[in-house]
C-alpha cells in the first residue's frame, strides 16, 4: 500500500479529533521516557546528554504539534467555543516558554507531559461541543 493510500484510510477511519490524540499521545509517551531523568538531573551535562538521546526531538514535534494547534485556533473559522479557544492558546504560548526552558536546562518535562495528558485524556472522554 502507498502512503498516500495509507494516509487516505487514516483519514476515513479516524476522526481528526482521534487523530489528534493519538499524536499528542505519542509524543507524550516519547516525552515522558526523559521526563523524570531530566527533572532530576544535578548537572547540566546530564541535562544535555539526555537531552540530546532524544528528548530534544520530542520536544521539537511537541512544540510544532502546539504550533499548528494555536494556528488552527486562531482561525475565524475554528469551531469551539472563543473561552476554550483562548484558554487552549494561553497553554500553547505557556507550552512554547516552558519548551524554551527545557532547552536552555531549566524546567520541567512532567509539567509538559501533564498538561499533554491533560488534553489527551479529555480528547478521548469529552465529545467536541459546537458553539450555538
Amino acid at each position: 500500500m502507498s502512503i498516500s493510500a495509507y494516509k487516505r484510510t487514516l483519514r476515513e477511519l479516524e476522526s481528526p479529533r482521534q487523530i489528534e490524540r493519538r499524536v499528542m499521545a505519542n509524543i507524550t509517551g516519547r516525552m515522558a521516557e526523559s521526563a523524570e531523568a531530566f527533572d532530576l538531573a544535578e548537572t547540566s551535562f546530564d541535562r544535555v546528554t539526555i537531552l540530546a538521546s532524544g528528548l530534544r526531538d520530542a520536544l521539537a514535534d511537541n512544540q510544532a504539534l502546539w504550533n499548528a494547534l494555536k494556528h488552527d485556533l486562531s482561525l475565524p473559522g475554528n469551531a469551539l467555543p472563543p473561552d476554550l479557544r483562548a484558554g487552549l492558546l494561553s497553554l500553547a504560548i505557556w507550552v512554547e516558554k516552558s519548551t524554551r526552558a527545557v532547552l536552555g536546562g531549566r524546567g520541567s518535562v512532567r509539567a509538559l507531559v501533564t498538561v499533554n495528558s491533560n488534553i489527551v485524556s479529555a480528547l478521548n472522554d469529552t465529545p467536541l461541543r459546537r458553539s450555538a
